[in-house]
């Protein structure tokens, strides 16, 4: 598990001392995914840095690697557990390799079957190969989009990195994408390819490019998720998921280091934790929570943990960790992402790297097994969905009539809205008359819309929760859920795994219809089912919370001084309308509305602003990065 920096000149030249320390400096300033070596490489054409944290103890597999007498050389962050078997077929058409790396493996694979090979590959990946004999480099990212692939492309230079921030280090001064600010006000993060930045963007999973030097990048698909239900009994299904998830998992598990295993007592957690003691029976757990009621899952987790007979570990988060460590975490996410689970999320992970280097999660397994409980909604809104188009549209008309607070409202409203209009995954914050009042400069021809409509058209003949779970796997999975999993472990120097994002689970559950995964009382429910008794039954059909954060309780109290002062002190009134915020504040501390996951939204991005844009805080206050010359 690493990190990298590597960029392509279009008019060849010799490096000059001051690129080879900016380099230097965009490598050290992720040092954090890589505290255990680092490598450099440098010619006529490109630039590579690399920062390496060691998982499997190998020989000769220091970064960048070079391959078949130097005409190929790679930078690559992940991890390929399939690697091998790749080899042995290799070996077999004989190929020879000099290290027991999987970096050898990948590009040796790529000499044989160039942008093919990415079929081969299973794992988690974001990768960058220059052909010297070519003059063309290749980049790549995993299927699911587990590691991050930030770029920059100007007339000069194709900046490639693992985090943003290695390429915003050469900008005097970063500009705020505005349509990116409309976006991530609806959805709490910004959709890919989409950055906070007007320069960067990212490298959308399943997809790799090709640049010829002089030539715009070639960006292109390798792979795309599709469901493709078929007939399978219960039985026939729990199967194949106990199989999938068993060989994932032992997969997972490949390590010549310690590997733990975050646990919150739910189904996803708990199903990894079972089968990763199936391998290692002495598997260290984790979990964090919250002094206060219904914000714990600490005991749930650790009822779980004895119950699996495997060790378990958990820190409580107080208030003042909270504060004091936020700066830290939002710097170390690149982009602000609104979810409060970050948090604790960083504080776990944070208690995990004082045992392990490695961690199994459970990612992936609601988007793919059907597990969010607005999935019930196509099902629950029938009574108004299947009434007579002149009748809904009337019932729609009279949503917008009915005051803010009045029960049914909100029913009448998603109900007389097509699944469309009304899902755009897993989180909508504020809508478009909200944002219209909040953004200082509001472009109506802006719309929430943009990003959903092109899926929706790809999953038209899906069944509604299918283009649901398609709609969550191209926008929360890969925004939210996998950006917070990556950039939170890593801040701690921490590899983190998901089994459930795995090519040949996702296989399986693709071809799941979705009455085996969500009825009429349950979700995942062929899951639940293909779980039973190797999870304790306690678990099977717990209420999923997820390492939920009493944010709404401390923005009332412990947090709303410095919410004020946020506020107050941000320079981003050219943005964002203050009085709009202040007064949504004020009536959050006063208990006329809950507006604690609007006012985090905006929260997350004022602090993001002060800390990329505004540059309040030092990089010391921030990393524990040494040497960077700022």
């Amino acid at each position: 598990m690493c990190g990298f920096v590597g960029y392509i000149v279009n008019n060849s030249s010799v490096a000059t001392n001051d690129e080879i320390m900016n380099l230097k400096n965009m490598t050290d300033i992720i040092s954090h995914r890589g505290p255990n070596d680092s490598g450099y490489y440098v010619d006529q054409h490109v630039r590579f840095g690399f920062r390496r944290l060691s998982i499997i103890d190998i020989e000769g597999g220091n970064q960048p690697l070079s391959y078949e007498n130097e005409r190929y050389w790679i930078i690559y962050n992940g991890e390929i557990y399939n690697y091998l078997e790749l080899k042995k077929e290799l070996e077999e058409l004989g190929y020879e390799f000099k290290t027991n790396s999987d970096t050898e493996v990948i590009i040796s694979l790529f000499s044989h079957k160039r942008e093919e090979s990415l079929k081969d590959l299973r794992g988690m990946f974001s990768f960058l190969i220059w052909d010297k004999e070519k003059k063309e480099l290749f980049g790549a990212r995993d299927h699911f989009g587990i590691k991050p692939f930030f770029y920059l492309e100007d007339g000069q230079f194709l900046y490639c990195s693992s985090e943003m921030k290695s390429i915003t280090y050469l900008k005097n001064t970063i500009d705020v994408n505005v349509e990116s600010l409309h976006q991530y006000l609806t959805y709490q993060f910004v959709p890919e390819p989409l950055t906070m930045t007007k320069e960067i963007k990212k490298l959308q999973p399943g997809h790799y490019f090709i640049k010829k030097q002089g030539k715009p990048m070639d960006i292109r698909a390798y792979w795309k998720p599709s469901f493709q239900p078929k007939d399978l009994s219960l039985n026939t299904a729990k199967i194949e998921i106990q199989k999938a998830l068993r060989d994932s998992v032992n997969m997972h598990m490949r390590a010549d280091v310690p590997v733990g295993a975050f646990l919150s007592g739910g189904i996803d957690s708990s199903a990894i934790v079972a089968l990763a003691s199936e391998v290692h029976p002495n598997l260290k757990t984790f979990t964090v929570g919250f002094k206060r009621d219904g914000f714990s899952e600490i005991d749930m987790a650790t009822q779980t943990a004895k119950e699996l007979n495997v060790e378990h570990i958990h820190y409580l988060v107080k208030p003042e960790d909270f504060i004091k460590e936020l700066p830290k975490i939002i710097w170390h996410m690149d982009e602000p992402v609104a979810d409060p689970a970050a948090v604790p999320l960083y504080f776990v992970a944070r208690e995990a790297s004082k045992h392990v280097k490695v961690v199994l999660s459970g990612e992936g397994a609601d988007e793919l097994f059907g597990g969010y409980n607005i999935y019930h909604e196509p099902h629950s809104l029938r009574y108004i969905t299947s009434l007579p188009s002149g009748i809904v549209k009337g019932l729609n008309v009279l949503s917008k009539v009915i005051p803010e607070g009045i029960k049914g409202k909100s029913y009448i409203e998603r109900g007389s809205m097509t699944l469309e209009e009304r899902y755009i995954g897993n989180a909508k914050i504020f809508n478009e008359r909200e944002k219209r009042s909040l953004l200082a400069d509001y472009n109506e021809l802006i719309n929430y819309q943009d990003i959903t409509k092109p899926l929706y058209k790809k999953s038209n003949d899906y069944h509604d929760v299918h283009k649901m779970q398609f709609i969550d796997m191209h926008t929360w999975l890969r925004g939210d859920i996998l950006v917070k999993a990556d950039k939170m472990t890593m801040a701690h120097s921490l590899e983190l795994r998901v089994p459930f994002l795995d090519k040949k689970v996702f296989k399986v559950a693709s071809r799941l219809h979705p009455n085996l995964t969500v009825t009429n009382s349950t979700t995942k429910y062929v899951l639940r089912e293909a779980m039973k008794g190797i999870v304790p039954d306690s678990v099977l059909n717990r209420r999923k919370l997820g390492f939920p954060v009493p944010i709404r309780h401390w923005l009332k109290n412990e947090m709303a001084e410095w919410a004020r002062e946020l506020i107050y002190t941000s320079e981003t009134n050219h943005l964002l309308n203050k009085n709009v915020i202040f007064k949504m504040l004020e009536n959050h501390i006063q208990g006329k509305a809950d507006y604690s996951r609007k006012l985090w939204t905006v929260l997350t991005f004022m602090l993001w602003h002060q800390i990329h844009i505004e540059k309040v805080f030092h990089l010391k206050e921030l990393t524990l990065s040494e040497g960077v010359n700022l």
